[in-house]
């Protein structure tokens, strides 16, 4: 293929919920262009994306695939998306380098809640859209309903360019108010005869077309003169106003097709061409620094990496837009993220998994290399002396986590090198390993994501791995002051040791007096790494300690307080003053002091009413209303406290404080209660009273689990 120039490039993402057909539509374009004589299908697992073995057994999309056609003069790079809304890091990937979104509706059951998650990251980049009204030859197929649903959910900026005239089993004709003409197409599709449009449809055709030019000519005050002078546009003006009017997100024109009957996609791709933008078209893209940079080919060379593909045994395939300049093979590049040298062995273009190889590409083409040595996903590869950092792809925090571990142990090693790379290929997927917990979690999007990324784990990296709920980080303080004093004394052979520790041990609060008839000679406040605070005070009199001797008793405490009495939880919010004690002149020593004070923190801490904390989530529910009252009764079994409620687009948004522990597997639940139409955020809140009969249940868990390891 043919080096193109950036104002012949045209980047789009094809979108839509999973079973649009979007996979079918990006092959029957591939057909329509030349690039594969043969158009494959789902059913028979030889599409040309959804190449990936997990993608054949599932039947759906679970991965970008990159594909590339030539249409005319213009190169249309053509990313097909997944469409659960699990899989937002590869929509959001997709949507960061794409100039133009094809969001693919199904005839048949019209905007789906998939459709609606999507297109809220289309709003977020701004990504001028059109719609493809797919499966019109759908027994059950209603163009007319399915525009009214895009209507309401999207505006009044949903505009028809074309309608099916007969849509159902037999569909074969679409009119096209743009161009005004009937295109009637024959039983194997492709290319339509051009036809005019019939007299029975004509006061139809004419007010649509008359609804386009307003809604074209209302955002260009010079367009709109020239409506009102000559009552029409040309098609010129028509076609300028239209790319306008797309690129300000002003307008999201609907198409019509049958993927599977390759009708109409000809016409997609003829208005891609014709009118979408170009890569020259967008905005300048954002750099790290708050300055831009400005898609110019002949400027320095600048590369994005946004999405990386990692498969055993193949390495690391990187895929990126560039977005200044025109990067060849061989040339060095200087990676933003190590500062290290990366040079550009090979030059690829993919359709799915095949590469074209090519010598070079130009400002605003996607391509992708292999063998880079440090690069990963958000990394900007620049020219020496010339340093850009593109504004990295921000991925959404996960919103499930499980506990992973495998039923060998010597597999641990293998399992984390292979999460390792999965993250690599897919932000969303994060892991790490919990000194607190025991534990490695693993976060993500939910149920489905983790499955995806569990069958990967196992067919591919093949680590057998077990999923398990993850251990909730409680904490524990006290409720009411206590003394208390312990003496340690051991006498062996030669030097004993001998320490003796008076305390007292309270509850700390911000702003709390000092303790009645002890004068505080030292205070020290420690904020602990596990969050809340220890204050240390030294309110001894006439030296019956020596102040030497009191870093070795806050030491004590402090290992005392890494695990809890109750639960073997860390220890917050409290406040020691060692207000007494004895010392030996042989004897005592630091050892003799740490122990005693740790004895003496430990037999208070029983004492002083130890309450049990546990860690609480703001969360956050968009519904629909119709499923607010089923979101809201789940939540209140979940000791959920609910904050608020208001409305928000067309959604209702709760906002509740729920505990942790009752939050795993939420997005599932969320999910079935709601058949998809709902999402969830959650965020760390505070810490909070666990309630006396779970607290009480917690204790008697952990001492079995401490006996059962004593044995």
């Amino acid at each position: 293929m043919k080096v193109f120039d950036t104002d012949k490039i045209k980047n789009v993402a094809i979108l839509g919920h999973a079973g649009s057909g979007k996979t079918t539509l990006a092959e029957a374009m591939l057909f329509e262009a030349g690039e594969i004589t043969r158009r494959g299908s789902v059913e028979e697992q030889n599409t040309v994306s959804d190449y990936h073995e997990i993608e054949k057994q599932r039947g759906t999309s679970v991965f970008d695939s990159m594909l590339h056609l030539q249409w005319k003069d213009n190169k249309i790079n053509l990313i097909d998306t997944p469409g659960f809304d699990d899989l937002v890091g590869e929509i959001i990937s997709a949507l960061r380098v794409a100039d133009t979104g094809v969001m693919v509706l199904n005839a048949q059951s019209g905007v789906e809640v998939g459709t609606e998650l999507i297109w809220e990251y289309t709003e977020q980049f701004q990504t001028p859209m059109l719609f493809a009204v797919n499966e019109l030859d759908g027994e059950k197929a209603d163009f007319e309903q399915t525009v009214a649903q895009a209507k309401e959910r999207f505006g009044d900026k949903v505009i028809v360019v074309q309608y099916p005239l007969n849509e159902g089993k037999n569909f074969s004709t679409i009119i096209d108010v743009l161009k005004m003409t009937c295109y009637q197409f024959n039983d194997t599709g492709g290319k339509p005869q051009k036809l005019p449009i019939p007299d029975s449809e004509r006061e139809k055709a004419n007010r649509l077309h008359n609804e386009l030019v307003e809604a074209v000519a209302v955002h260009d005050d010079g367009l709109m003169e020239a409506f009102f002078e000559k009552g029409e546009l040309s098609e010129e003006e028509l076609a300028k106003g239209m790319k306008l009017a797309m690129h300000h997100h002003d307008i999201f024109p609907v198409f019509c097709c049958s993927a599977k009957k390759n009708i109409g996609s000809g016409r997609i791709l003829g208005f891609i061409h014709d009118i979408a933008p170009s890569a020259q078209d967008v905005p300048p893209t954002k750099r790290e620094s708050g300055k831009t940079l400005d898609c110019d080919p002949s400027g320095p060379v600048c590369l994005f990496v946004f999405k990386t593909i990692s498969e055993p045994h193949l390495g690391d395939m990187s895929l990126f837009k560039v977005y200044s300049g025109e990067v060849k093979v061989g040339q060095e590049l200087i990676n933003s993220k190590t500062e290290s040298s990366e040079r550009i062995a090979q030059l690829y273009l993919l359709n799915g998994k095949n590469r074209t190889a090519v010598n070079s590409l130009k400002a605003g083409d996607i391509g992708a290399t292999v063998k880079l040595k440090s690069t990963t996903t958000n990394s900007t590869l620049y020219e020496k002396g010339q340093p850009f950092h593109i504004f990295p792809v921000q991925f959404p925090a996960p919103r499930m986590t499980v506990a992973i571990s495998t039923d060998n142990k010597n597999d641990m090693e293998k399992m984390a090198q292979a999460l390792h790379h999965i993250h690599d290929s897919d932000n969303t997927v994060i892991y790490e390993y919990s000194h607190e917990l025991q534990q490695t979690l693993l976060h993500g999007q939910g149920e489905l994501h983790l499955n995806i990324v569990k069958w990967e784990l196992e067919n591919l990296y093949k680590v057998k791995v077990n999923y398990d709920k993850p251990r909730v980080s409680y904490r524990e303080t006290i409720r009411k002051a206590v003394q208390s004093q312990y003496r340690h004394k051991k006498q062996s052979g030669g030097a004993g040791q001998f320490g003796e520790v008076h305390l007292l041990v309270e509850p700390y609060y911000e702003g709390m007096p000092n303790p009645s008839g002890l004068n505080v000679r030292d205070r020290q406040e420690v904020d602990l790494e596990w969050g809340g605070k220890l204050v240390f005070m030294n309110c001894i009199v006439g030296g019956s300690i020596d102040t030497k001797f009191m870093s070795a008793i806050m030491k004590g405490i402090m290992e005392k307080m890494v695990t809890g009495p109750l639960t073997g939880s860390y220890v917050r919010d409290v406040r020691v003053s060692v207000y007494d004690g004895k010392m030996h002149a042989v004897d005592s020593n630091d050892m003799a002091f740490k122990i005693a004070g740790m004895m003496a923190f430990r037999q208070a801490f029983q004492d002083a009413n130890p309450q049990l904390l546990e860690p609480i989530y703001d969360v956050e529910v968009l519904c629909s209303g119709d499923t607010t009252g089923d979101v809201m009764g789940d939540l209140q079994t979940r000791r959920a406290i609910i904050m608020g409620m208001e409305t928000e687009g067309h959604y209702q948004k709760i906002t509740a404080r729920v505990p942790l522990s009752e939050l795993y597997k939420y997005a599932s639940t969320l999910r079935s209660i709601s058949q998809g139409r709902a999402k969830h955020r959650q965020r760390f809140a505070e810490y909070s009273t666990v309630p006396a009969e779970i607290q009480q249940k917690l204790i008697e868990s952990y001492a079995k689990e401490s006996h059962h390891h004593e044995h």
